[in-house]
């Protein structure tokens, strides 16, 4: 006896997996600390449903007991997204249980959605109901109900969200339900469409999952060659991506359609290595299917893997056990007897099998009365939708009716509003006219002052470029002129002084005299060097910066720390000047007036900004005095950042230091 256990399709609920080592209480508590640590209610929410939808097959108390908590954080926010996150989660619980129910809240929450659409943010929702909607219908056998709601879920996603991997998931949902109707032809062709999109708009995960999806397709309308080829492509990007849970799709896939094609040895070979990878994702439901496929594989004629298939038996059954999945428990009684059949043991068989049809016989019943109970909902929303639709048809004809009776009494109100209208309009004119000429008069001052703002930056870059200018120069004449003319003197004094003969008193004078002379000599070049730094015009801003602050550190009156972030390539020449001189105005200041111990230059370049922060922990001084008393080096601060159009903020305090933040766009 061969059976084939088949994944149904890919039919997904919009839920979110999140990995856990082991199930229990002490590990559904521990889930808790997630929700606690999120820090706004909209994050709790979307914790605390995901956290549900988890264990929705794992463990309905704990499923439940998140929907409560998402529940109540739903009631506290009370908005339109938040009520229709818990209908939805509400109706993912009650699928299987209670689909009459489920229906019920998926159509609550859409009317929710529908009636609130000028909510972008809904849009999303409402592709999910659908998507839910035909889950249900497609689980109590309305395929027609199924196809309709998930065709509604795609025109949302392909409207507004083309690249969401949802709809991938739903487009092959509806391949899953033309499947079970046994048109295969339309299930590939949804398949197909729902690889295109992913190859078109998707990641290689998004890519994989369309891939395993269109290949089953192609094993169910028996396009072997043409399906092999696509679950190898499926397998290249698992190998990318390391999903674990589309692994076990792919293997489980493959195995499959080694089923198909009588391959006993091959199926087996990817049965087995969707095992580990089923394990890996800590899917029980997978885990015991597994466990199944391969026992079933393994009880051929010949017997030879009788041994392993009683094991694969076993531990499928205490997995059953353990999590009550019922479904799979009627298969592996059916199993258990074949086993018991191949090795003699007929009364355990026929045992077996008894079990195997009072399940199916259960199962069968609890399906039917869902299925009466999913009608008669789906009927009574039909129902409640005609008669709101028969009220709002009754509306419009009273309302008709009311406008008709009512043109009379618009036409005389409407004739007196005429000539109230006339004169108001009149009126208005006149107004408007007035309006608008004061308009037209703060546009033309408006454009005075910026032709004004822009002559004073006019005057500004020329007064700052003449101010360069002469400084380079000055800087050029000192070192070069005065600079070479005192080291010739020292040079020749040097000189003389060995070829003289003077008194001791007079040697130390001399002395004296050529100590003075250097002293002159590295105050001279230290001007020069102040007025334009070498290193500013060779290596740029950061270098210069580095060396001035090195140079305060070299007097000992005050400690100056000096940090750069991303100033690795220069900026532009003019404004690497100015900025330098910024930062050494903001220093001279500190050395005159903040009595500071310690001073700290921050520069920090990063996408096109770049910001300057210099901090000292000197006296400070009250930053609230600063516009009533602007001193020459503040308003050369000022007009400087104007200059490059950057932003200036100078928090101070008495006795608790001064900073100085500068931003520029660069």
């Amino acid at each position: 006896m061969q059976l084939f256990f088949k994944k149904t399709g890919f039919l997904f609920f919009a839920s979110v997996m999140i990995a856990i080592t082991s199930s229990g209480q002490p590990v559904v508590d521990t889930f808790q600390k997630y929700v606690d640590k999120e820090k706004n209610d909209s994050a709790k929410l979307m914790r605390a449903t995901r956290i549900s939808n988890y264990f929705l097959n794992i463990d309905s108390a704990a499923a439940w007991k998140y929907f409560r908590i998402a529940k109540q954080i739903a009631g506290k926010q009370n908005t339109i997204l938040s009520k229709v996150s818990v209908l939805e989660l509400e109706g993912v619980l009650n699928t299987k249980s209670n689909p009459a129910k489920a229906y019920t809240l998926y159509k609550q929450a859409t009317e929710l959605c529908e009636a609130n659409k000028q909510q972008a943010s809904l849009n999303m929702s409402r592709a999910s109901l659908y998507n839910n909607m035909g889950v249900v219908s497609y689980l109590n056998g309305d395929y027609e109900g199924a196809i309709n709601s998930f065709r509604e879920a795609v025109i949302i996603y392909e409207k507004y969200y083309p690249t969401e991997p949802n709809l991938i998931s739903t487009l092959n949902n509806i391949a899953s339900t033309y499947s079970v109707l046994n048109s295969s032809d339309k299930a590939a062709t949804y398949s197909n469409k729902a690889l295109n999109y992913a190859v078109k708009f998707g990641n290689d995960k998004m890519k994989a999952t369309a891939y395993i999806g269109y290949g089953s397709n192609l094993i169910s309308i028996k396009k072997y060659d043409s399906a092999i080829i696509i679950i190898n492509e499926a397998q290249k990007l698992i190998d990318k991506t390391g999903n674990q849970y589309d692994q076990y799709l792919c293997y489980f896939t493959m195995g499959s359609y080694y089923q198909a094609k009588e391959n006993i040895d091959s199926c087996l070979y990817y049965f087995n290595k969707a095992l580990p990878a089923a394990i890996a994702i800590n899917s029980p439901y997978d885990i015991a299917q597994i466990l199944n496929n391969i026992a079933n594989q393994e009880m051929d004629d010949d017997k030879k893997y009788l041994a392993s298939a009683k094991k694969h038996l076993d531990s499928s059954g205490a997995i059953i056990e353990m999590y009550g999945f019922r479904e799979i428990k009627k298969e592996w009684h059916q199993l258990m007897a074949e086993y018991c059949r191949l090795t003699g043991n007929l009364k355990e068989a026929f045992d077996h099998l008894k079990k195997y049809d009072l399940i199916k016989d259960s199962l069968l019943n609890e399906t039917s009365l869902k299925r009466i109970d999913f009608l008669e909902a789906r009927y009574e929303n039909e129902k409640k939708q005609t008669a709101i639709d028969k009220l709002e048809k009754n509306n419009q004809i009273q309302s008709l009716s009311l406008k008709q009776k009512s043109t009379l009494n618009y036409f005389l109100i409407g004739s007196l509003a005429a000539l109230v209208t006339v004169g108001f309009l009149g009126y208005r004119n006149l107004r408007h006219r007035q309006q608008l000429a004061k308009q037209q008069d703060e546009l033309q001052q408006q454009h005075i002052s910026e032709l004004e703002k822009d002559k004073q930056l006019v005057a500004v870059d020329a007064m700052l470029q003449g101010q360069e200018e002469e400084r380079s120069r000055l800087a050029k004449d000192l070192h070069d002129g005065l600079g070479g003319l005192l080291s010739g003197v020292k040079f020749s004094l040097s000189n003389m002084k060995d070829n003289l003969i003077i008194t001791p008193d007079n040697m130390a004078v001399f002395e004296r005299s050529l100590d003075m002379l250097d002293t002159s000599i590295k105050e001279l070049r230290r001007v020069a060097h102040n007025m334009m730094p070498e290193l500013l015009t060779k290596f740029g801003l950061d270098e210069a910066l580095k060396e001035y602050c090195n140079s305060i550190n070299a007097t000992n009156l005050v400690s100056v720390k000096y940090q750069s972030i991303g100033m690795d390539t220069r900026i532009e020449k003019s404004a690497e000047i100015i900025i330098y001189r910024i930062i050494q105005e903001l220093l001279n200041n500190i050395m005159k007036h903040a009595a500071a111990k310690e001073a700290t230059v921050q520069l920090i370049k990063e996408e096109g900004r770049l910001s300057i922060i210099v901090e000292d922990d000197g006296k400070g001084f009250d930053s609230t005095l600063i516009k009533d008393n602007k001193g020459a080096g503040l308003t050369s601060i000022q007009s400087r950042v104007d200059y490059l159009k950057g932003q200036l903020d100078i928090h101070s305090e008495t006795d608790k230091g001064t900073l100085v933040n500068i931003e520029f766009n660069i």
